[in-house]
Formats: C-alpha cells, structure tokens, sequence
C-alpha cells in the first residue's frame, strides 16, 4: 500500500498485520519510564547498557548502567553480562540509531535485549536521575514530555 498516494482515512490496513507489528514492536523496545521503575524495584535479572562514547558516558548516564560502547559489545559482554540477563540499550535519543545497533549485536549474542526508546534524552526529560562522576542529580520533568507531580503516571 502506497500511503503517499492513499489518504490515511481511506487506507486499508489489514488489522492482523497491525497487531503482529505492534507486539513485536513492544517485546523489542521499553520506554525510559519502564526501565526506571524496573531498576528502581531492584529487578534482578536486569542489565541496563549505555552504547556511547566515553565523551558522552562522562557527560551523564543511567545510574547503575554498564558503559560499554557497540563497538565493544561482541569482545567484552560474556565476560561482562551473565548468560540469561536481559539486557537493555540505550545511546543518545530517538534520532539516534545506536541502541538498535548496540541490541542487535547482544541479540547475536544470544542475550535477550530490548531497546530503550527515546535514550538518555528522553530519560532526562522525564526527570530521571542522572549520574555524572559517582553523584546522581535529576531535573524537573518536561511536562511535554512526562506528567509533573510526585507519583504522577501518564496512565498509558
């Protein structure tokens, strides 16, 4: 189907299809909200895994992430990850391919693996902690972006 051509109101679209998309689509990737809350719970299990540079981890990361850049991964991670962990990637933000790349190469790896969405950008306008030289510090949320308010959920 050609949706440059077919206006989206009269565009068929087999639903079937959609729903076999959409499920793939959330049992590959998480939103910055999800892994937030999993980390806090003390989910064990778990490995969250910042893909950037060592410039960009030093400028501030996810609190308890393992730093270990793409380029890394395939040399290093079974001797830093434990066989069975879930592991979650995240680089720089939604204009950014580097997750994607950093998961598909766990994902050959034979580690399960999803993709944080929206990166470290999108964690930070939440008002998520931030850790840069071992102290943590957290904005305000950009209400754009995240309800304000403590305790406050978007509700999707």
């Amino acid at each position: 189907m050609d949706l440059t051509t077919t206006p989206l109101t009269t565009a068929t679209l087999d639903p079937a299809l959609a729903v076999a998309e959409l499920e793939r689509r959330l049992a590959l990737g998480t939103d910055p909200s999800d892994v937030h809350a999993a980390v806090e719970s003390g989910a064990s299990g778990l490995v969250v895994v910042d893909s950037r540079s060592e410039q960009a981890w030093a400028q501030g990361h996810v609190p308890g992430a393992l730093h270990l850049p793409t380029a890394l991964i395939a040399p290093r991670a079974t001797d830093l990850v434990p066989t069975g962990t879930v592991v979650v990637t995240y680089c720089w933000g939604p204009g950014c391919n580097g997750a994607t790349r950093a998961a598909l190469a766990f994902a050959r790896l034979g580690f399960a693996v999803r993709e944080m969405w929206g990166g470290i950008e999108y964690w930070t306008r939440e008002g998520f902690g931030v850790e840069v030289d071992g102290v943590v510090t957290a904005g305000v949320p950009d209400p754009l972006t995240a309800p304000l308010g403590r305790g406050a959920a978007c509700g999707c």
